[in-house]
């Protein structure tokens, strides 16, 4: 039965994939490296490594623990884990520190796929003095730039410098390389020039920040629009099968400024309205934390842990950063990210909101497992073969799993008159137009009063339900 299962859901996620991961425009081949010219990476209003300290320490929570005595050498490093070996990389010579981490690289891929907490995190930076932090950035920006816990703007410029650097490296090896090894760099390079593009230029509206880059194997990134310190409302967008950052930085990107302007819209026209006091903000993530199944690996849920885990991390970094004015924090799963979603929220991590589209199943019985603060709601378009197929467990979309069911059918909006359009297949839920984007957008903020399922019950949500 799993077996045959197992067929059917390979079988629909292959037709799925022919149209490109939801719904997005198929991003035009790089030129070759013979002729490629590396886009600018976009240089924000406080990019340096040096501006980005300006900010005050005090923001940061959590408790730093004593540093250790044992100075760093190769045998320490080799053993030293978690919050230990940050204090020692913090306090070594920056010269050390750099060329440990330069020539033991599946080490520093070992603490930022098992770092400490968040909490953990911020409180050991903000216990190092500004010097100190000054030269970890210099010595270690990718790690910096990985932690959960640091604050958003170190963050920016340390995976910025990361970007920047390491395209520059690889150009130059290009030129030298065997053609094997200028194969793989260039398989590198186009992951890399697809996440410049993807954060465009220094005047991009809104901004764009760098909060998680990784630049080896398949890459992680996350880049987010708006401002994530004082936003009032977060949407993180978690990806399914196929979304890759060499294949996807761009769109999925462009996803998330989809959500973000619909988002804007409504809030803007809810203030107009009456029912805020002032236009509130946004910020949307594109998120792309883990690895995404192919054809491959996509009936295992290994993947789905490591999603899991990442994503925990992530929202566990925003609410130790934003302790002291927490805002709406929404996960907005398509596909495998769904069954991730869920695996995390069944563990220790909270938000306010889960919407699931095309999901293939729940490990949990029924929301009631889940912890969420709000509501958890679920999307199925026609044609999708995905959903109802339970395959990681129980179908989300069953009335006894308790999720309410948002439509992605296609509409006349009541309250703006737009004609929305219905999502068809397993790839077109987070397109332009439709009802369905309509739909997570007001889940991102917060108001599901008016997220509509397609009953009768759509015709009276106006903007009278949230005055």
């Amino acid at each position: 039965m799993l077996l045959d299962s197992t067929a059917v859901v390979i079988a629909s996620l292959t037709i799925a994939s022919v149209a490109g991961p939801v719904g997005l425009p198929s991003s035009p081949p790089h030129t070759p490296i013979t002729s490629i010219v590396a886009p600018a990476i976009a240089t924000p209003d406080r990019p340096s490594l040096e501006r980005a300290l300006d900010l005050p320490t005090s923001t940061q929570h959590g408790t730093a623990a004593t540093a250790p005595a044992t100075p760093l050498t190769a045998e320490s490093f080799a053993n030293l884990t978690g919050a230990d070996l940050l204090h020692a990389l913090a306090a070594a010579p920056p010269a050390i520190t750099a060329e440990l981490l330069e020539s033991n690289p599946h080490r520093l891929q070992a603490l930022l796929a098992a770092p400490p907490e968040a909490p953990q995190v911020s409180g050991w930076w903000a216990g190092l003095d500004a010097r100190a932090q000054r030269a970890l950035l210099s010595a270690a920006p990718e790690l910096v730039g990985n932690l959960d816990g640091i604050p958003v703007a170190v963050r920016n410029a340390a995976n910025r410098d990361v970007l920047r650097s390491t395209i520059r490296e690889l150009e130059l090896d290009g030129l030298r390389a065997g053609r094997t090894a200028a194969t793989q760099n260039m398989q590198r390079l186009q992951m890399l020039y697809g996440v410049a593009d993807a954060l465009g230029p220094a005047t991009a509206n809104p901004p764009r920040t760098l909060l998680q880059l990784d630049t080896h194997g398949q890459g992680k990134m996350a880049i987010v629009l708006g401002d994530l310190d004082t936003a009032d409302y977060v949407s993180y967008l978690m990806p399914g099968m196929f979304i890759s950052v060499g294949g996807n930085a761009v769109e999925w990107t462009d996803t998330a400024a989809r959500l973000y302007d619909e988002q804007v819209s409504w809030l803007s026209l809810l203030a107009e309205a009456g029912a805020a006091e002032e236009v509130e903000t946004v910020a949307t993530v594109a998120w792309i934390g883990y690895q995404t199944p192919t054809l491959l690996n996509v009936g295992s849920l290994d993947l789905a842990y490591e999603g899991r885990d990442a994503i925990a991390r992530a929202v566990d970094g925003l609410q130790t950063l934003r302790a002291d004015d927490p805002p709406h924090i929404s996960l907005l799963a398509h596909s495998y990210g769904s069954t991730a979603a869920m695996l995390a929220l069944q563990d220790a991590t909270t938000v306010d909101a889960l919407a699931m589209i095309g999901s293939p199943g729940a490990p949990a019985d029924s929301v009631d497992e889940l912890s969420v603060r709000g509501e958890v709601f679920v999307g199925e378009a026609a044609w999708d073969p995905i959903p109802n197929s339970a395959f990681f467990g129980t179908d989300p979309g069953s009335s006894a799993f308790g999720a309410r069911v948002m439509s992605v059918a296609g509409t006349v909006d009541v309250i703006t008159n737009r004609v929305l359009t219905a999502s068809i297949g397993h790839n077109y839920y987070f397109a332009a137009g439709t009802e369905s984007l309509r739909n997570l957008a007001l889940i991102g903020i917060d108001k599901s009063e008016l997220v509509t399922d397609g009953s009768q019950r759509d015709e009276g949500r106006t903007l009278a339900l949230v005055l």
